[in-house]
C-alpha cells in the first residue's frame, strides 16, 4: 500500500491550499494551468503571475458573468482576459458584487472563446468547494508537473479529477451516543464524515424508530443565523423546532443535520448575499450575482445517511418539493409529505414569496 495520496486527498489539499492564497496546478496530460482563488490574492503574488509567460484570465460562471455582461462562450463559465494594467481591487471587484451598484462599470470586458475550458471549470469547482467565491485567477503555464515540483505547489490531473466533481463523497459513521433531549429522553446522535474532509453531517434518531415503517424525517440544512442567533430573515429556527417537537410528539423520528449552510454556498458567502438583499435583491439575484446557482446544496447526502441507518421510506417535513424528487431519485421512498409551515415573520415575507415563486416552495 502506498503512502502517496490519492486524488480525493490531492483535492483536499488543494481547497485547503486556495482558502490560504497558494496557487494550485492543473493539468489534463496536454495543457497546464496555474490557478489563484480571487478571493484570496494578494498582490505579491498577483505581480508574480504578471512575469510568467502566458495570458492570464479570470474565470467566473456564466451566473456572475450576466451582471458583468460578459459572455460566457463556455456555456457554464466566462474566461475573461485580465488587463495588464487590472489592479487587485478591479480584479476583486469582478468575484465580488458588493461594489456593483456603486461601480457597475467594470468593462467592456473581453472574453476567450478558443480553446478548451475543462482547466478552468475544474478550478471554478474547487473555489466552490472550498466556500470561496467561485471566480479565479489562470494562467497557462509548460510543464506543469514540473513546475508544481520547483514550486512546492498541488498537482491535480483533470482526468482523475473529472469524476470527482460530479459525484459526491462517500460518508462513514464516525460515532454514535445517547443524547436525551427536551422533545425526548431517549435520542441518539450518529456523527458521518465524508472522505473528502468535507464539512461533517448528523443524524439525530427520536425514540426507537420502526425500520420496517416510513419514518417521520426531516432534511435540515444548517443554518447558524436562524437555528442558533434567532434570525428572523428566515425560518429556518423555526422549522428545525417544528420538526424535533413534531417527532417527539410521534414518539420518533429522524432528522438530518446537514453541513450545506446558506443552500451549499458556506456563512461568509450567505452573509454577502444578505448584503446583496440589503441593496434590494431577491435570494435567489443575490445567489446569482455572487455567480452561485440558486440552490447548491446535494440532498443525495441525505439519502446516504438514512440507507446506512437502515431505512427505506420516510414522511417526509418539509415544503420543497426539490427535496422529495432526489430522495425519490436516490432510492428512498416519500410516503407523505408533511408540511413544515412555521415561522413566517415581518422580515421574512419577500424571503418566503421568493421561496414559493422562484423555488417551488409550497406554502
Amino acid at each position: 500500500m502506498s503512502l502517496k495520496p490519492d486524488i480525493t486527498e490531492f483535492l483536499a489539499r488543494a481547497r485547503a491550499d486556495l482558502r490560504m492564497g497558494l496557487p494550485v496546478v492543473l493539468t489534463d496530460g496536454t495543457d497546464s494551468v496555474l490557478a489563484l482563488a480571487i478571493e484570496t490574492l494578494n498582490s505579491d503574488r498577483l505581480d508574480h503571475l504578471r512575469t510568467l509567460p502566458g495570458q492570464p484570465v479570470i474565470a467566473i460562471t456564466s451566473r456572475r458573468a450576466e451582471t458583468l455582461k460578459a459572455r460566457a462562450y463556455d456555456g457554464d463559465l466566462a474566461r475573461v482576459l485580465l488587463p495588464s494594467d487590472a489592479g487587485l481591487n478591479w480584479i476583486l471587484s469582478i468575484a465580488d458584487p458588493a461594489d456593483d451598484l456603486r461601480a457597475p462599470m467594470k468593462g467592456p470586458l473581453a472574453a476567450e472563446r478558443e480553446g478548451p475550458a475543462d482547466l478552468h471549470r475544474l478550478a471554478l469547482w474547487l473555489t466552490k468547494s472550498a466556500r470561496l467565491l467561485p471566480a479565479a485567477v489562470i494562467v497557462p503555464i509548460s510543464d506543469g508537473t514540473g513546475f508544481a515540483t520547483a514550486q512546492a505547489l498541488t498537482a491535480i490531473d483533470y482526468r482523475l479529477a473529472a469524476a470527482k466533481m460530479t459525484d459526491r463523497s462517500p460518508l462513514r459513521e464516525v460515532i454514535s451516543a445517547r443524547l436525551p433531549m427536551e422533545v425526548s429522553e431517549a435520542g441518539r446522535l450518529h456523527v458521518y464524515r465524508p472522505k473528502d474532509g468535507g464539512e461533517e453531517h448528523y443524524a439525530i434518531e427520536i425514540g426507537r424508530p420502526d425500520r420496517d415503517r416510513p419514518v417521520l424525517t426531516r432534511l435540515h440544512s444548517a443554518c447558524f443565523t436562524g437555528d442558533l442567533m434567532g434570525s428572523l430573515k428566515c425560518d429556518c429556527g423555526p422549522q428545525l423546532r417544528a420538526a424535533l417537537a413534531q417527532m417527539g410528539e410521534a414518539g420518533a423520528g429522524v432528522l438530518l443535520y446537514l453541513n450545506q449552510e446558506g443552500r451549499g454556498i458556506g456563512l461568509a458567502n450567505k452573509m454577502r448575499a444578505y448584503s446583496l438583499q440589503d441593496q434590494g435583491f431577491d435570494t435567489v439575484q443575490a445567489n446569482h450575482r455572487l455567480g452561485f446557482e440558486d440552490d447548491e446544496r446535494d440532498f443525495r447526502l441525505g439519502s446516504d445517511i438514512l440507507k446506512s441507518l437502515g431505512f427505506s421510506s420516510v414522511n417526509l417535513l418539509t415544503n420543497n418539493p426539490a427535496k422529495i424528487e432526489m430522495m425519490e431519485k436516490s432510492g428512498i421512498s416519500v410516503v407523505d409529505r408533511v408540511p413544515l409551515q412555521v415561522g413566517k415573520t415581518s422580515h421574512n415575507q419577500e424571503y418566503l414569496a421568493t421561496k414559493a415563486s422562484k423555488s417551488g416552495h409550497l406554502f
